[in-house]
């Protein structure tokens, strides 16, 4: 029991901190930004950018499904177990191979929108692509 009153409790200081707290910028607003409104596609470029942001949408849609069930499976085992059982274990451990699905996913499609650059582009793009795996770091 007190194991799920500690879970309980951080969720809780989560849903308090959101209330609380302003909103931080998206990971990733800049590096929209850049590919929408400071490269200049062509409509070409336009063209396969929209298909692969659509495609990876459906993806990632998915993915994030997946780890939502996962966190389903992990609040049960949690509840079942009250502690760090070979369930909870596993669904942690399921929950963390979906993550790294969705970062390789997302790696994947980032080098896939560079790929549609011409060479004088690409400079703000990996310049933006950087900036938004370390700004939001603390």
């Amino acid at each position: 029991m007190p194991v799920l009153a500690c879970f309980l409790a951080a969720v809780g200081g989560v849903f308090a901190g959101r209330a609380i707290l302003p909103k931080p910028t998206q990971p990733g607003a800049e590096l929209h930004e850049v590919l929408h409104h400071r490269l200049a596609l062509d409509q070409n470029q336009q063209a396969q950018l929209q298909l692969l942001e659509q495609r990876f949408a459906v993806q990632r849609k998915a993915l994030e499904l997946e780890l939502r069930a996962d966190n389903a499976r992990l609040a049960d085992a949690i509840e079942q177990e009250h502690g760090n059982g070979p369930r909870v274990i596993a669904a942690v451990d399921r929950s963390h191979a979906v993550m790294g699905e969705l970062q390789k996913g997302t790696l994947a499609h980032i080098f896939a929108m560079r790929q549609i650059l011409r060479p004088n582009q690409t400079a703000a793009y990996d310049q933006a692509v950087v900036k938004a795996l370390t700004d939001n770091q603390q």
